[in-house]
C-alpha cells in the first residue's frame, strides 16, 4: 500500500491541495480533479496499516460499496475510489455547510432549533431508507447542514444495505457504532433495522434539547445494555421550557421495543413539523424516572430480549405509510364522503401502522366588515376543523395516527401537491369528479391534476350508482 501524498503531489489525476481532518480512522484531503466538476472534492484515506484492526478494512469496503449507489442531496456526491491493493481512497463532494458537531458546543438549544434539525435530520433518514440503507453511527458528528438547510450524512463505515452482504457482521458480533447513540437492537447485535437510526435520532434530539446525553457515554458491554431497561430523566425535569410534545416525540424515539418507536422517518419529520398534532401521553407529560419496581421488572425482561424481526428499509417504509384524504369540506354528498371514509379504511387495516391526515383546502382569509383578518381565518379554521373530524369519528382511529390540517390556498390541487411533497405523503384519496362531466371541463378538475402530477400513488374514488326502484 502506497504512503500517504504530501500537499501539491497527484494520486491518479487528482492533485492534493490541503489537509481538512486526520483522525483515528484516516485522513481527509481536499483535492482538485483534471477536469473541473463543478463543485468541491475531497478524497477519503483510510488508515490500513501495521496495527489497525481487520474491520477497517471491511469498512472501507461498505463505504465505498454504500456510497457508489446512494442518491440525492442527503449524501456526499459519489466520484471515485482507488485501488485497495495500491492506494483505497475514496472521492466525494465536498459538503459545504455546518456539522452538527459544532452544535453540541453551545446546547442546550432553543426548542425551535432542536425541531427544525430533527426534521432536516429525519428527512435526510427518509431519503437513506428509501434507498435501503441503515447508517447505523447517527451522531452530530457525521451530519451536516447545507446552507439551504438540508441534512447531509456523511461516514458511511458502519452502515447496511440491504441488497448487500454485512460485511460487518460476518466481520464480528460484538456492538457496532458510538456508544452514547447506539440502539438497543444494535447492542443484542442486529445490523438491519431501519429504526435504528430513528432510537439515536431521538438521542441527538434529548443531547440538543437538555444539554445531556440520555444514557451518558459508557464504555462496556454492560454498560450498553443499560438502556434495554433503565429510562432516562425526563427532558422537562431538566428543562421545564420543553413542551411535552417534544418530550413525546423523544420518549417515543428513545423506545427501547423498536416496535415501539416511530415507524419511519417520515412519521417523525411529520410530528416535527406539525406538533400541534402531537398526542402527548404519559410519555410527554412524565417528569420522573420510573420506579424502582419498574425498573426491575424491565431489567429482567431485557435479560431475555430477543430482538423484532425485521424486514428490509423499503418493506418497513411501505408498511408504514403516510395517507392524506383530501375532503373538500365545501360539499355535503354524503355518499362521496362514505366511499372516501371506506377507501381509507381498508388503507390502514391493511397497514396498522400508517398515519391519516386529513386535508382540506380554503381560500386565503380576506378582511370582512369590522372583523380583523385573524378573526376570520380562525373561524373558518375552526368550523372547516369541525367537518374534517366528523368526517373521520366513523374510522374510530387512535387520535395519535390521525391528523386534521385545514390549508390555505388559491389553488386548491397545488396546495394539497405542496403538502404532500413536503411531508412525504404516501399515497392521496380523493373523491374522483362526476362521471358524465365533460372531457373539456374534467382535463381542468382538481381530481385530475392530482392524479397527474402527485408524486406518489392516488386513489379516485366515488359514490357506487343508485341500484334501480
Amino acid at each position: 500500500m502506497g504512503t500517504l501524498p504530501e500537499i501539491g503531489e497527484g494520486l491518479d489525476g487528482y492533485r492534493i491541495t490541503g489537509k481538512l481532518h486526520s483522525g483515528g480512522m484516516g485522513v481527509l484531503l481536499t483535492v482538485e480533479p483534471a477536469e473541473d466538476m463543478g463543485f468541491p472534492l475531497v478524497m477519503k484515506i483510510p488508515r490500513l496499516g501495521y496495527g489497525e484492526p481487520a474491520e477497517a478494512v471491511v469498512s472501507y469496503e461498505v463505504e465505498q460499496n454504500v456510497m457508489s449507489v446512494l442518491q440525492g442531496p442527503h449524501v456526499p456526491r459519489y466520484v471515485g475510489a482507488g485501488d485497495l491493493a495500491v492506494q483505497p481512497y475514496i472521492v466525494m463532494e465536498l459538503v459545504e455547510g455546518t456539522c452538527l458537531k459544532d452544535w453540541v458546543e453551545r446546547i442546550p438549544l432553543p426548542v425551535e432549533e432542536v425541531t427544525r434539525v430533527g426534521g432536516a435530520v429525519a428527512t435526510a433518514l427518509r431519503s437513506l431508507h428509501q434507498q435501503e440503507v441503515v447508517h447505523l453511527d447517527v451522531k452530530p458528528s457525521n451530519i451536516i447542514l447545507r446552507p439551504s438547510g438540508e441534512a447531509v450524512f456523511i461516514d458511511f463505515g458502519l452502515a447496511h444495505h440491504a441488497h448487500y452482504p454485512d460485511l460487518l457482521a460476518e466481520e464480528s458480533r460484538a456492538p457496532m457504532g458510538s456508544a452514547p447513540y447506539i440502539s438497543p437492537e444494535q447492542v443484542l447485535g442486529v445490523r438491519s433495522d431501519p429504526r435504528s437510526d430513528l432510537f439515536a435520532l431521538g438521542v441527538m434530539l434529548y443531547e440538543f434539547a437538555t444539554g445531556k446525553l440520555p444514557f451518558g457515554a459508557p464504555t462496556g458491554p454492560s454498560g450498553l445494555r443499560r438502556r434495554l431497561h433503565v429510562d432516562p430523566i425526563p427532558p422537562r425535569a431538566i428543562r421545564p421550557e420543553i413542551p411535552e410534545w417534544l418530550q413525546e416525540v423523544i420518549f417515543r424515539l428513545l423506545e427501547p421495543d423498536a416496535n415501539r418507536r416511530y415507524a419511519t422517518a417520515a412519521q417523525v419529520a411529520f410530528d416535527l413539523t406539525h406538533p400541534d398534532q402531537v398526542t402527548v401521553t404519559e410519555r410527554g407529560r412524565r417528569m420522573k424516572r420510573a420506579g424502582l419496581v419498574t425498573r426491575f421488572q424491565r431489567w429482567f425482561h431485557a435479560k431475555g430480549m430477543e430482538p423484532a424481526a425485521v424486514v428490509r428499509p423499503s418493506a418497513q417504509l411501505a408498511n408504514a405509510r403516510i395517507v392524506l384524504a383530501a375532503i373538500a369540506t365545501t360539499h355535503t354528498n354524503e355518499a362521496l364522503f362514505q366511499a372516501q371514509r371506506d377507501a381509507v379504511r381498508r388503507l390502514l387495516a391493511s397497514d396498522p401502522e400508517s398515519r391519516l391526515a386529513c386535508v382540506t383546502v380554503v381560500r386565503p382569509s380576506s378582511v370582512v366588515g369590522v372583523e380583523t383578518e385573524d378573526d376570520v381565518a380562525t373561524t373558518q379554521a375552526i368550523k372547516n376543523l369541525v367537518i374534517l373530524r366528523n368526517w373521520a369519528e366513523p374510522l374510530q382511529q387512535p387520535t395519535s395516527s390521525i391528523s386534521f390540517h385545514v390549508l390555505e390556498g388559491n389553488d386548491p390541487a397545488a396546495t394539497v401537491l405542496g403538502y404532500a411533497r413536503a411531508n412525504a405523503v404516501d399515497q392521496i384519496v380523493i373523491g374522483a369528479p362526476p362521471p358524465d362531466l365533460p372531457l373539456r371541463m374534467l382535463m381542468g378538475t382538481f381530481a385530475t391534476k392530482i392524479a397527474a402530477e402527485a408524486p406518489c400513488t392516488v386513489t379516485l374514488v366515488r359514490p357506487p350508482a343508485p341500484g334501480p326502484d
